[in-house]
């Protein structure tokens, strides 16, 4: 009789027929492991990749940035015409643009720690095997 998880109940199974049936649930539980190492650094590697991407798009910002900024300081120091706001508003955009991104990419980063280690799981399978051998 299966229960609503779907896990049978084996209390009517024989001890020999549980014995036999624990090098495949061994199994099962490597493989599931082994799996979840392989998503959890499949979905690490991404988030790092489009952290180090969003720092890229900061940068590019951020050099753009610097010539008007020199553009600013030349017509500001050499003129005290309109052309130096101009020169002001880029410089305050690209700036902008470089802090929102770079601010993205820290939060894509900061993501990584959220997500729980394959070997954290390990140990916790550990512990959870430990707490049902020792109540036999």
């Amino acid at each position: 009789m299966a229960s609503p998880r779907g896990f049978r109940d084996r209390a009517d199974q024989s001890l020999l027929t549980l014995i036999g049936e624990v090098p495949e649930l061994v199994r099962n539980l490597v493989v599931a492991e082994v799996d979840s190492a392989k998503a959890w650094v499949k979905n690490t590697g991404k988030d790092v990749g489009m952290g180090g991407v969003w720092f890229l798009v900061a940068l590019f910002f951020l050099f753009w940035s610097l010539p008007a900024l020199a553009a600013f300081a030349i017509i500001g120091l050499s003129s005290w015409m309109p052309a130096w706001l101009a020169s002001l508003i880029v410089l305050i955009v690209g700036l902008l643009g470089a802090t929102v991104f770079a601010l993205m990419g820290l939060m894509r980063i900061k993501k990584l720690s959220r997500s729980q280690n394959p070997a954290q799981a390990l140990k916790v399978d550990a512990r959870i095997v430990k707490e049902v051998a020792d109540e036999f």
